[in-house]
C-alpha cells in the first residue's frame, strides 16, 4: 500500500519531472512484500558481488538498500552487460513451454490480470487497462500509477536495463508472451502491455533519455544528449 503527498503544480514536461522527483510516497509493505524486496536484494547482490548495510526488516529500508545493490551492479559494466547479467538470473524456460503454451489474447489478458498482485512490492500501485493489439481491442494493458523503482533509483538507465530492457526480452522471446514496457520519465509511471511486441533496443527512444536530475551518478550533459549509463 502507498500513500502519497507533496509534489509541486505547474505545466510542461520539466514541471511535470520536476513535480514527481519532489513528490513522496509513503509505502506500508506486508511481511510478504518484504520478503520479495529480500529476494531480489539478494539475487542483485550475487550478481554486484557487494550487499548494502541496510535493514532487511524494514520495508522502505530494504527497499533502498535493493537499490543500492541495483546501483552496485551497475559499476564497471556496460549497458548490455547490466541487461545480460540481470537475464542470467532469470529461470530457463524449455522449448516446449512455448509450444504448449503459444501466444493468445486469453493469456495476455491473463498476464494482466496477475501481475499487480505479485508485483506491486516492486513498482508500487497498478491497474488493468485496454489495449490495442493488431486492431483489436484487449484488457491487457497494466497502468503503473508511479514507479516505486524508477522514483527511489531516480535512473533512468537503471529503469531501462534492469528491468524494462531484461523483462520484455524474458517475457517475449523465453515465454513467447509479447511485453512492451513504456516508462514515463516525467512522472514516473509505465505502462506495460501484454501482446505488443516490442520495438528493437535501437529503436526504443527511451534508449535516447537523458539523465534523470535525481539519479545520484548523473552526468552533465549538452540538451538531448543520452544518459551515459545507456549506452
Amino acid at each position: 500500500m502507498a500513500a502519497a503527498a507533496g509534489g509541486g503544480g505547474g505545466s510542461g514536461g520539466s514541471s511535470s519531472a520536476q513535480a514527481a522527483e519532489q513528490q513522496t510516497v509513503e509505502y506500508k509493505d506486508s511481511w510478504s512484500d518484504i520478503a520479495f524486496i529480500g529476494l531480489c536484494r539478494t539475487a542483485y547482490g550475487n550478481i554486484a558481488g557487494w550487499q548494502s548495510s541496510r535493514s532487511w526488516t524494514d520495508g522502505p529500508e530494504t527497499f533502498r538498500g535493493m537499490v543500492e545493490v541495483s546501483r552496485a551492479l551497475m559499476r564497471g559494466r556496460t549497458a548490455a552487460q547490466q541487461r545480460d547479467a540481470v537475464i542470467a538470473g532469470f529461470p530457463e524456460v524449455p522449448a516446449w513451454f512455448r509450444q504448449l503454451f503459444p501466444y493468445s489474447k486469453w493469456g495476455a489478458e491473463v498476464n494482466a490480470k496477475i501481475t499487480p498482485a505479485f508485483f506491486t512490492w516492486l513498482v508500487g500501485p497498478m491497474q488493468t487497462g485496454p489495449a490495442v493489439i493488431d486492431g483489436q481491442q484487449q484488457m491487457s494493458a497494466v497502468k503503473i500509477e508511479r514507479c516505486r523503482y524508477l522514483a527511489e533509483s531516480g535512473c533512468a538507465a537503471m529503469c531501462v536495463n534492469l528491468c524494462k530492457a531484461p523483462c520484455q526480452k524474458f517475457f517475449t522471446d523465453e515465454l513467447g508472451m509479447p511485453l512492451t514496457m513504456k516508462p514515463n520519465f516525467e512522472d514516473f509511471s509505465c505502462e506495460m502491455v501484454f501482446g505488443e511486441r516490442p520495438p528493437l533496443l535501437e529503436d526504443d527512444p527511451v534508449f535516447n533519455q537523458p539523465c534523470l536530475a535525481a539519479c545520484a551518478t548523473a552526468k552533465a550533459s549538452g540538451k538531448g544528449e543520452r544518459c551515459h549509463k545507456l549506452v
